[in-house]
């Protein structure tokens, strides 16, 4: 490639008199054009749970498993579904003692005792129907049922048939993914085009449709492996059809504004700089010449000096124009 490139510039230049570098390189050229647009930045990322959205089933008292309804992870389950009946000795005694305060209120009024043998199941986390139940039925049951917390899936399960468990123990996590979040990379050079980003669009190769998220934090740490930051955005899933793991490519854009652009076919970079060739003093010439640009879109840049609108700039074969250029001394 290199020879290549060496004969073709030794062939220009041998053949300036006769042939232009229009001539020999077939030049294309584009107009710098005003557009009304809006600037985008594409990039992807990963669905995730909503920590918000998480629940342990913790019970406040140590037992023994009588019956385990939620026997399977990831088994769907609704609020106030049964979890697992449990025969608990600190539960029976509670239950015990309420009973007991009933029966002895009634002749000797104590509004007081009964609220606090109440308030004792309650802060045992006793279903409030399992407290009525006592008070009804005049009676207590041996066990008690443990129900979940919120919509959602068994995430994680700590218990099995005949399990016994202490208090404070994790037996069950509930997830509920009616909203999730998608983390995604944003790299630093590109906050500024952040701060004016007002949609956000995602789709995933697993489903057909597109989902629209709405920016909730972008983390305030660096990765400087990656020199990027992490934007969080959330999302309604009332359908579950959005799993934590899945891969997603999500395209955000600004309000549409006018700017000058030209297609990045036409920009060089070269020692941290932009340039692009406009037509010389003589026929067949180009020039070099610096620009400002800003990054519209992956195809676009914004022009933001030294051209206007209609301005003509080649289009094709930088390479050959940028060692044109260097050939001639224009740099």
């Amino acid at each position: 490639m290199k020879l290549l490139l060496i004969i073709l510039i030794f062939f220009s230049v041998l053949n300036a008199k006769d042939k232009t570098v229009q001539q020999l390189f077939n030049v294309q050229t584009t107009k710098v054009k005003l557009v009304s647009d809006a600037k985008s930045i594409k990039s992807f990322g990963f669905v995730k749970v909503d920590e918000s959205r998480v629940y342990d089933v913790s019970p406040r008292f140590s037992g023994f498993v009588e019956t385990l309804y939620a026997d399977k992870t990831y088994k769907k389950v609704t609020k106030g579904e049964k979890l697992v009946m449990v025969y608990s000795p600190e539960v029976l005694k509670a239950k015990d003692d309420y009973l007991n305060t009933i029966n002895y209120t009634k002749e000797r009024p104590n509004k007081t005792m009964l609220k606090s043998s109440k308030t004792k199941l309650a802060l045992l986390n006793i279903p409030d129907a399992e407290i009525q139940q006592i008070k009804k039925d005049k009676k207590t049951s041996s066990f008690t049922t443990i129900l979940s917390p919120a919509n959602g899936y068994i995430f994680k399960k700590s218990l099995n048939n005949n399990s016994a468990f202490k208090a404070k123990s994790v037996l069950f996590q509930v997830v509920n993914l009616d909203k999730v979040w998608v983390e995604l990379k944003i790299h630093q050079n590109q906050l500024s085009t952040l701060a004016n980003i007002k949609s956000f669009t995602l789709s995933t190769p697993s489903l057909k449709q597109t989902f629209i998220a709405t920016r909730e934090n972008l983390y305030p740490e660096l990765d400087p492996k990656e020199e990027s930051f992490t934007l969080r955005l959330s999302l309604d899933n009332k359908s579950n059809l959005l799993k934590p793991g899945m891969y997603t490519t999500v395209n955000m854009s600004a309000d549409a504004k006018s700017y000058l652009t030209l297609p990045a076919t036409s920009v060089m970079r070269k020692n941290g700089k932009f340039y692009v060739f406009v037509v010389g003093e003589y026929e067949g010439e180009y020039e070099p010449l610096e620009i400002d640009v800003e990054v519209l879109n992956p195809d676009t840049y914004i022009v933001k000096s030294e051209l206007n609108a209609g301005d003509e700039v080649v289009n094709n074969a930088l390479f050959m124009m940028d060692s044109d250029a260097q050939v001639n001394g224009l740099y």
